[in-house]
């Protein structure tokens, strides 16, 4: 069935079609009474404005484009949600796509959403560096970035979670406890995240008192269960196991919880483990991992409205064009004292 046009209308109508296009738009110089009688017709026939010309007369499409490393990551899902309430009432629209962290499909995307006219680009946990924001400068595409892993010039808009703060609140927590052989499960490919947290926890240490031994420091070959699984036996492997394991995320505790018991040891009265982000899974696996709640929804939240500011025109002030949020520790089962 072919589209509906404001051809089909002015037809029906008896009236020309640049009548129809004014009275569709309340464009005022078209009386009240004609006016009416073409919107109610339009809404009877079933008319959708396209978008696309829409778009080429407000110079404005409407759509947002969402670059993420991975679609299928679970920490994602509130971010994703903060971004997509915030820009709703606007008329916004996303344009969402993974790079897998392949440089050179992160140049194909960026390419494909100027193409598609993308109003702007919010960029969440990726590595995208600054020769991937020149080549959005050259477009003319406004762009914020959320937990971005790369070290980046000092006023591109960036909004990030504290990992100085969070993985302090975490170590606090685990030292309260009377641990003191404490490792960290880290995850090298997470760039500049996975160096914050790992500072952090060595920092809290030596605050406390407590040696920072290199052998509990393990790496995952990825941020997820396999990777746990594998940083952890590593550690199982040690004469000395560590009493407690902070993780880089919630996904590589499960999967070195999985590591532990089968071990034959148990969680936490063997061994205490603490995740990192607080994605839902992490209240369901056992024990209910203690985790941090990174604040997801505001990031995504407040990267919109910053993007908001920028395709206004709003200046952003420098003080708040990098923006640090702080989170929560969320105390579960998977910590205790150790024996």
């Amino acid at each position: 069935m072919a589209r509906l046009t404001i051809y089909d209308i002015a037809e029906k109508a008896g009236v020309s079609p640049s009548t129809v296009s004014r009275a569709l738009q309340d464009h005022p110089r078209i009386g009240e009474n004609t006016k009416g009688r073409i919107q109610a017709l339009a809404k009877e026939m079933g008319y959708v404005p396209s978008a696309v010309a829409r778009g080429l007369k407000t110079k404005r499409s409407r759509v947002l484009g969402v670059i993420v490393h991975r679609i299928e990551d679970p920490y994602l899902t509130e971010v994703l949600k903060g971004i997509e309430d915030t820009l709703h009432s606007y008329g916004y629209s996303l344009f969402l796509a993974a790079t897998q962290r392949i440089p050179e499909r992160e140049q194909e995307v960026i390419r494909a959403m100027n193409e598609r006219r993308v109003d702007g680009i919010i960029i969440s946990s990726s590595h995208i560096n600054m020769k991937r924001l020149r080549q959005l400068d050259h477009y003319g595409i406004p762009s914020v970035l959320i937990n971005n892993q790369e070290t980046l010039e000092p006023d591109t808009c960036s909004v990030y979670n504290d990992e100085i703060y969070s993985m302090n609140q975490i170590l606090q927590h685990v030292i309260g406890l009377g641990h003191k052989r404490i490792a960290y499960l880290g995850s090298p490919r997470a760039g500049r995240t996975n160096k914050k947290r790992q500072q952090g926890y060595e920092e809290a240490l030596r605050e406390a008192g407590v040696e920072v031994c290199a052998d509990y420091i393990s790496n995952g070959v990825n941020a997820r269960p396999q990777g746990g699984a594998q940083a952890m036996r590593e550690l199982l492997a040690l004469e000395k196991l560590p009493t407690a394991v902070v993780c880089y995320n919630d996904m590589m505790a499960i999967g070195a919880i999985q590591a532990i018991n089968q071990a034959n040891l148990c969680v936490p009265d063997d061994v205490s483990v603490t995740g990192f982000d607080n994605i839902d899974l992490a209240a369901y696996v056992t024990p209910p991992l203690t985790t941090f709640h990174q604040p997801r929804y505001k990031l995504g939240q407040q990267a919109a409205e910053m993007m908001l500011q920028a395709l206004n025109g709003e200046p952003i002030p420098a003080q708040t064009q990098v923006s640090i949020l702080r989170g929560e520790l969320v105390i579960r089962q998977s910590t205790a004292s150790p024996n």
